[in-house]
């Protein structure tokens, strides 16, 4: 039977990026378990399970708008250094913790200058399409869909 919502699914992945750099996979892991319809992953790894039979095996490329979204610029912004602990150490490609008003926020450092040090907030693979290849490993009990 075919994969349909509310499906409890196990499945294997291997995502890559258009240049072919791998970024993910279950490779050598248990597969990825999930409900299809809960917004448990982003929506076109979803998309492209559902209609799948056990054992099958899908290669879609996910535009960026079904994966993590756009790059946005607004969320690529400058902090004063001196808003920064004097003895905490300020390195390109650290990843901080950020409150804000949603809840935390990782962001990474994506510059530093003399009085500034800028934080990109995107999702790092926000703008990128995505390509993944998910095989089917089972289908479990079906939960009832709100």
């Amino acid at each position: 039977m075919p994969v349909i919502a509310g499906d409890l699914v196990r499945v294997h992945y291997k995502g890559t990026l258009s240049d072919g750099t791998v970024f993910d996979s279950s490779e050598g892991r248990e597969p990825l378990e999930f409900t299809i319809g809960k917004g448990m992953v982003i929506p076109g790894f979803e998309e492209a399970i559902k209609g799948l039979e056990v054992g099958a095996t899908v290669v879609r490329t996910i535009p960026c708008d079904q994966a993590y979204g756009p790059m946005r610029e607004e969320m690529i912004i400058g902090i004063p250094k001196d808003q920064f602990p004097p003895d905490m150490p300020v390195e390109l490609g650290q990843e901080l913790q950020l409150q804000g008003p949603g809840g935390v926020l990782v962001a990474q450092i994506v510059g530093v200058e003399e009085d500034t040090v800028m934080l990109d907030a995107n999702h790092p693979l926000a703008g990128e399409d995505l390509t993944f290849s998910i095989t089917l490993e089972s289908i479990g009990s079906k939960l009832i869909l709100p």
